[in-house]
This record gives C-alpha cells, sequence and structure tokens, in this order.
C-alpha cells in the first residue's frame, strides 16, 4: 500500500513522500494516528494545497521541542526498585515508569516518548531515548537503584553498587582480627 507522509516517521521517509508500506502497518498505525494519507490522486491534490500549512505547523512543534530538549538535555532520575542480591530487579523498569519520573521532575512526557532500546532489568544507570518531535531527540539518565542513597553512590561512582562476597570476607577478616588482638591481651 501506498501512502503520502504528514510528518517525518523515523525509519521510513520525511514528510510529503510517498512510500509503500504494509497494509498493516498503514491500516493499523499511521492512518488512525494522522501521520499519512493513502496515495490516492485525491489526496496528492489535498496534500498539495495543504503542503505549507503541514510545513508550518511542523516548524512550530519543532521549535518548542527544542526548547523543551535544551531544558531536558543531561536530565537524570532516579527509580527505585527491590532486587535481589546481585542487583537483578524484580520486574523490569517500562517505558511508563520513566515517563511517570520525568513528568515528576517537572517535563510533560508521554510513555510513547520514551524509546527503551533493551529492557532495564537490573541496577545500574541507564542512557534512554526520549522523542520530544519526529526530528528531536534527548537522552536521559536513568538511575535505577535500591534506595535513595544507593542512588546518590551510583551517580558518584558511574555505575552499579552492589555488596560482594569479598566485602563480606574484608569485614570477617577485621573482625577476627579485633578477636584475636583481644585474646592476646588477656
Amino acid at each position: 500500500m501506498e501512502v503520502i507522509l504528514l510528518e517525518r516517521v523515523e525509519k521510513l521517509g520525511q514528510m510529503g513522500q510517498v512510500v509503500k508500506v504494509k497494509p498493516g502497518y498503514a491500516r493499523n498505525f499511521l492512518l488512525p494516528r494522522k501521520k499519512a494519507l493513502r496515495a490516492t490522486k485525491e489526496n496528492l491534490a489535498y496534500f498539495e494545497t495543504q503542503k505549507a500549512q503541514l510545513e508550518a505547523r511542523n516548524l512550530e512543534r519543532k521549535k518548542e521541542a527544542e526548547q523543551v530538549a535544551v531544558k531536558i538535555d543531561g536530565l537524570t532520575v532516579v527509580i527505585l526498585r527491590q532486587s535481589g542480591e546481585t542487583g537483578v530487579l524484580y520486574g523490569s523498569v517500562t517505558s511508563r515508569d520513566v515517563a511517570e519520573v520525568v513528568t515528576t521532575a517537572g517535563f510533560s512526557i508521554g510513555r510513547n516518548q520514551v524509546s527503551i532500546e533493551e529492557p532495564i532489568k537490573t541496577l545500574g544507570l541507564f542512557k534512554v531515548r526520549v522523542v520530544l518531535h519526529p526530528e528531536v531527540t534527548v537522552l536521559v539518565t536513568v538511575n535505577v537503584a535500591r534506595s535513595a542513597e544507593e542512588a546518590a553512590l551510583q551517580a558518584e561512582r558511574g555505575g552499579m553498587v552492589t555488596r560482594t562476597d569479598d566485602d563480606e570476607d574484608e569485614d570477617e577478616v577485621v573482625e577476627e582480627t579485633a578477636e584475636t588482638s583481644e585474646e592476646t591481651e588477656a
């Protein structure tokens, strides 16, 4: 099926291009969201008459998105989750979770604007892409931790902070040394 794009669609084309897509993609995604029109003679003529207005509206939205992008760029948000001792989460962090946290930070975004490449299922720092406009994207750092203190440590060190077996062995060695020094004094 051929469609005329009414806005830029990632990995598909620019506004005004006539592209060939699968019928289901057009029917279920592009047409209902008003991102495209069927490529008929009538719609081509309609697009040509509306082209200037569509481009002007697109430029306005792009400028607004760029202004917001300047403010959001470099934002770091903290999401607190329960996890096992190895740092694996009981569940995962979704685009909805990221959208809610960024919205509470003062920027109104929807979950469909958050693009998570791989599922977040461990503690640590992750770069998440936020699409503010089809031509404007920004990276937000998501800090997934068990507590606020751990989040601060992760931000400071730049990665996941977990207690390892080596840390426990060191604690035991210190306790044993203290006990043996007390015994020798007695």
